[in-house]
């Protein structure tokens, strides 16, 4: 990426050369051959921090290199070596610490995929607190370096954020390049940003990483010089470096401000009738975009891959009150989501902040629900936008037994409403909507009746369309309706109800 550039590229790396800034084309690099790119290999690092360390027995120290493979190595350690169709070989330590270290492994494996990264090895390191300088230790460190120079790596994958001491300090040590958790996250939303909002915003969170992680980047950053216009007298090239990004994203920051103001003003106007908005919100990969098409009969992008879906799409649903709603779809929120990126895409999740409901769509099939639910509330209250009404999705249930289904189904839900379904099959969508349509009170529902002259078509066409009508009677030139609708349209044909003189607006309609 270079500072001064147009927009977000299709990945990042943070290393320095004579010409620029290093660039990657996501976990892919150029290779001969018909395709022109090959996944990257990569070593997946695993930390679990806060783990007392175990004795190994003797003879059990560090990683082997076996004739099939990498084997287990010591005990509080995990080494597993990946065949070229990506099943894993080896073993897992007695002392796993349980599901919490497999579920981020293996969270990180689909982040490793999304990429576009091929996964050679991975490596599992129990400590009782960081090591200042490595994370993982110098015993590791030789142990990673080993492995990644065996197997022909590309890179090295921490699955834990690294300060830019141990980042230097690592790639100093290892004979391949290193990222770490927010890196690979910054790399997946750069590749699937697809309007220049979404690039905007993805360069931001990338420069705002990138600009503490500079010092003592290769030999380059210690060069003095002076220039006119450029650099001041002894001024070194890290100090240029740092101007130039921050000159960046500064500018970023302004066109981020000016896509906030569209984006206010396009509320306004929509503001102006009251329809109000809904806003899909949940882990990544739960099902928010199929559940957005089920709804909609968009042809938004549908893929199992993590944050396959970037830039927010609106469309209006009708509920069975036949009231419509906008209904929007975000991005995606997983563990540990980088601050950087919340900051930065503040503009696109705007819309869950003036949403009036959220619906928080969950993975029911998935064993972690309840830890991946904690994660989006911690995230919604990071937008203020914790204390909304919500509506729990549990989605997916195509892949749940009769048993498990039965056991969703007698859940307590005395704190939120839950409604089962299935975006795929489109199982549960009639309670969803019925579900949302109780949920809205900006425009509530009233029950009214009416007397409209057969004359007026434009009042006949817009009961028919916006309300529920229970009943239509004629008399004489006069049509007799009893309707639900909602307050703002009752508001407007006012004149048309029956015993206007002893039943006054109520204050909803007085509202609109």
């Amino acid at each position: 990426m270079v500072p001064g550039g147009a927009g977000a590229s299709s990945g990042f790396s943070l290393s320095a050369n004579a010409d620029g800034w290093g660039e990657n084309q996501g976990l892919q690099e150029t290779v001969p051959g018909r395709s022109g790119f090959r996944p990257e290999r990569a070593v997946l690092v695993g930390v679990d921090l806060g783990v007392r360390p175990r004795t190994t027995r003797p003879g059990r120290g560090g990683a082997h290199l076996a004739a099939g493979g990498l084997e287990d190595s010591a005990e509080e350690d995990r080494v597993v070596s990946h065949s070229s169709n990506g099943a894993a070989r080896g073993g897992r330590s007695r002392y796993d610490s349980g599901l919490d270290v497999e579920e981020s492994l293996g969270e990180f494996r689909e982040l490793v995929r999304s990429a576009g990264g091929e996964i050679a090895a991975e490596l599992l390191q129990r400590r009782p607190r960081p090591d200042p300088a490595t994370l993982i230790g110098t015993g590791k460190v030789d142990e990673i370096a080993a492995v990644a120079a065996s197997i022909n790596a590309d890179l090295v994958l921490f699955d834990h954020d690294l300060s830019p001491t141990q980042l230097r300090n690592l790639e100093a040590a290892l004979p391949c390049r290193v990222l770490d958790r927010t890196q690979l996250i910054l790399d997946i939303f750069a590749r699937h940003a697809r309007t220049r909002e979404g690039q905007l915003q993805v360069e931001l969170a990338q420069l705002e990483y990138m600009l503490p992680r500079l010092t003592g980047r290769g030999k380059a950053m210690s060069q003095l010089g002076g220039g006119i216009g450029t650099r001041g007298p002894g001024e070194t090239q890290l100090e240029t470096d740092r101007r130039r990004i921050q000159r960046r994203i500064d500018q970023l920051k302004t066109d981020l401000e000016a896509v906030r103001r569209v984006r206010r003003q396009q509320r306004q106007r929509r503001e102006t009738v009251p329809v109000p908005t809904v806003a899909l919100v949940g882990y990544t990969n739960a099902g928010k975009s199929t559940l957005f098409n089920r709804l909609t009969g968009a042809q938004v992008l549908q893929s199992p891959r993590m944050f396959a879906t970037l830039d927010p799409k609106l469309s209006a649903i009708e509920l069975p009150s036949r009231r419509r709603v906008l209904l929007s779809d975000t991005v995606g929120f997983i563990r540990n989501l980088p601050h950087t990126l919340v900051t930065s895409f503040r503009a696109t999740l705007e819309e869950v902040e003036q949403a009036e409901v959220l619906l928080h769509v969950r993975d029911a099939s998935s064993t972690y629900g309840e830890e991946q639910k904690l994660q989006v509330e911690k995230v919604l209250g990071e937008l203020n936008a914790l204390g909304k009404p919500r509506i729990e999705v549990l989605n997916k249930i195509d892949l749940l037994g009769a048993h498990e289904r039965e056991g969703l189904m007698s859940r307590d839900q005395r704190h939120l409403p839950e409604v089962i379904v299935s975006a795929r099959s489109g199982e549960g969508m009639e309670s969803l909507l019925a579900e949302i349509d109780r949920a809205l009170h900006s425009d509530p529902l009233i029950e009214a009746e009416l007397c409209v002259p057969q004359r007026d078509g434009a009042a006949l066409a817009a009961i028919d369309g916006g309300m529920v009508v229970h009943q239509r009677a004629y008399e004489g030139s006069s049509v007799l309706l009893k309707v639900t609708g909602p307050a703002s349209l009752l508001g407007r044909l006012r004149r048309y109800r029956t015993r206007e003189e002893n039943a006054p607006a109520t204050p909803e309609e007085e509202a609109f």
